[in-house]
């Protein structure tokens, strides 16, 4: 049973969601004019990991229980091409190559938008205002791409809402009701 508020998947019944229906954005403006370009152009794989840092312990009865909390959210962005025109990825390389500046890479405003769930005009968005975002390594194979994986770990405070998306502008509204 589905409480009345919980939102369904618009993939039409026995469709699987695309990849590319979970979609994350940088903020390259600033938190009151937020200009959100997309993570991950030629990005081939990507997963967001939740570490729930669940402790199990058996109580005086002998009954076993576990203990989770929020989660720690890590996603990857591996192989990521130095392409020209990457908003995010310039807006990254200049943080963390030319400025190595960890107070910013440690605020980055982040918008996380599930285009599966929820209505196609109005998906699910989360949006965490002081996440990490850090650069794991900058090179590639002779004769190859320059490759420059990122990591991301999502954080500050989370809010949910959703997203419109039209040509390349993306908007973020706030749920008024909260979680």
């Amino acid at each position: 049973n589905m409480a009345t508020n919980d939102l369904t998947f618009n993939v039409g019944e026995n469709k699987p969601a695309k990849t590319e229906a979970l979609a994350v954005f940088l903020n390259v403006g600033t938190k009151q004019a937020p200009d959100w370009a997309i993570l991950g152009i030629r990005v081939t794989s990507s997963s967001a990991e939740m570490d729930w840092q669940k402790e199990e312990f058996t109580d005086i009865t002998g009954k076993v229980y576990a203990s989770i909390k929020t989660p720690i959210i890590n996603q990857t962005f591996d192989g990521w091409t130095i392409n020209g025109g990457d908003r995010a990825q310039q807006h990254v390389w200049n943080l963390g190559i030319r400025n190595q500046d960890t107070a910013s890479l440690q605020a980055q405003d982040v918008l996380r938008v599930h285009f599966y769930a929820g209505t196609e005009a109005k998906p699910f968005a989360e949006r965490f205002d002081a996440s990490t975002v850090l650069i794991n390594s900058l090179g590639g194979d002779g004769g190859g791409n320059l490759n420059m994986p990122i990591s991301v770990t999502y954080g500050g405070t989370r809010s949910i809402g959703t997203a419109t998306s039209t040509d390349s502008t993306v908007t973020f509204t706030p749920d008024s009701t909260g979680l």
